[in-house]
Order: C-alpha cells, then structure tokens, then sequence
C-alpha cells in the first residue's frame, strides 16, 4: 500500500516476487499463445513512462495490463488509464491490484476485457498509447488503434526489437516495408530505445525495442486509406519486383500499372522498398478517375 503523498518516483512498483505471488494467486502462467511476457523490474517501468512523455490530464490507453506492472507505472503519471485485457483471469485481478498498490487510484482505470484488435469504443477517450505489446500482433494492434481512435496523438509502445526496427525505417532501409509505409500515414515514428531480456518474466529470446510516435495527418489525397493500403500491400507483396510488375494485379495490367505510376510521378522501374507513403498516395490517386 502506498499513501497519496508519495511521489510517482517513490511508488512502489511490482517486482520479480510481487509478480509471481500475483500469478500464483490466481494460477496464471504466462502463455506463448498470447504473448505474454510480464515486466519484473521497477526501473525499467519509470524508463518506459519517462520516455512516454504523459501529461498529468492525459488519458492512456493500455493493451495487454497483464499483471498490472506497467499499469502502476501509468497511474502515476496519468489522470486516467483505460487497460484493455484479452485474458479474463487478468481482467479481473487488475482492479484488485490496483486497490492494494494504488488505493487512491481506483476510480482511475476502466478495465475493458476485450481483443485490442476489435475494440473500436472505450469508455473514455485517450490521448496516448502505452503498452507492452505482444509481439506477435503488434503491428497489427497499432495500426488498428491509430485508425479507430484518432483522439491517440502520441504513444510508446514496446514490441520485439525487429519489429520496432521495421515500424520506425525509412525508404531504402533494409527493413523497410508494410509496417513501416502503414505507420508513417498516421505519425512519426521513431526509436526510443532498447530493453534487455533479463526485465522480463518469462524472458524472451530476443530484446525488447521501444517506438515511439507523434500523430500527424496523412498525406493529402483524394485516396481514401484503404486504397493507399491497398498499393501498399501489392507493392511488398513481392519485394523483388519492380513496382511495375509489382502493382500489375492492382491496376489491372503492368501497362496500365506504369500508365499510374508516371502518373504520380513515380519511376515504374523503382521497388517499394525506396518509396515514401506520400508516394503510395500519389500512385493510389491515379488510379481514380478525376471528375467534372
């Protein structure tokens, strides 16, 4: 139990015991399937909510609480936390952690027991995204928040350090691709560091990356999203192409892929891999007749 005077510096936060005595209380181990790896170093939790920048009146959004390590974390520098948990055992111990570490902060969370990849409305609206993320549907988890809470203008989240490297690159990186095109028509991304794989319970095999990003509007085009994604999509589809053949299923016949791409100004013999998102918009475009 903590006391409200206490400064978010000095709150205790939930470390290697705290977070087996939980699991053990409600028979939870932690499982592949969904990904989970639960934090167990309080210094690792104040780095990840230091780096996400919260202000004091932000609401932030939470996938996967888990146990609650981050949660606390979140709390303490947030005016609202809004946690949304797949696992119904977890869903249901967090409120319970919350009033034994955070008494003074039990009507600031709403605990949603859903798939982060099918909430499209949440009991408060949140200005950022804090989570560790499991690394298998990270991507996906993010871009689905980004396009059905535009309220989210900023955020760090943790995924597997390749993933991050791939959400973050830029045209003519090697890791450059769908991530990185998708994410860069909803923000700014960026690298915001590295967490080791000791912090972690189970540890994974690989290292831990933070993201970073800032909203910002998408580029400005007649498109719609789902047909920039749709260019996006067949332009990675096989990286070896030239965009030419590449888009060849998209617009109907490489001729007609080449007519668009000169449209928008881009050289049909280029590859995805050295294109920007505004790019992908501009050929998208092409693609629609312009009216009267």
């Amino acid at each position: 139990m903590t006391s409200p005077e206490q400064s978010p510096a000095t709150q205790p936060l939930l470390g290697a015991t705290e977070i087996r005595r939980l699991a053990e209380e409600i028979g939870v181990r932690p499982t592949k399937t969904l990904g989970q790896n639960f934090v167990i170093d309080g210094n690792t939790i104040r780095r990840i909510v230091t780096a996400a920048n919260i202000d004091p009146e932000e609401t932030v959004l939470e996938v996967g609480p888990g146990l609650g390590s981050l949660t606390l974390g979140l709390l303490d520098a947030a005016k609202h936390v809004v946690a949304v948990e797949i696992d119904p055992v977890l869903a249901a111990k967090l409120p319970e952690t919350i009033a034994a570490f955070r008494p003074e902060k039990v009507g600031s969370i709403d605990v949603v027991l859903s798939d982060a990849m099918r909430v499209t409305e949440l009991p408060a609206q949140p200005t950022a995204l804090v989570a560790n993320l499991p690394y298998n549907v990270a991507v996906p988890v993010v871009l689905h928040l980004l396009e059905h809470f535009p309220s989210l203008q900023h955020g760090l989240v943790m995924v597997q350090d390749e993933v991050a490297d791939r959400m973050v690159a830029g045209p003519g990186s090697k890791t450059y691709g769908v991530p990185s095109v998708k994410g860069a028509w909803y923000s700014h991304m960026r690298k915001a560091g590295v967490i080791g794989m000791n912090v972690f319970w189970p540890a994974p095999k690989i290292n831990s990356g933070l993201v970073g990003f800032t909203r910002h509007e998408p580029p400005a085009t007649r498109a719609s999203r789902e047909e920039v994604f749709a260019v996006i999509d067949g332009a990675f589809a096989q990286r070896r192409k030239t965009l030419r053949a590449a888009l060849a299923g998209w617009a109907g016949g490489a001729a007609q892929a080449e007519t668009y791409l000169r449209q928008a100004g881009v050289d049909p013999s280029a590859r995805g891999e050295v294109i920007d998102v505004a790019a992908f918009a501009r050929i998208a475009e092409a693609k629609i007749p312009m009216t009267a």
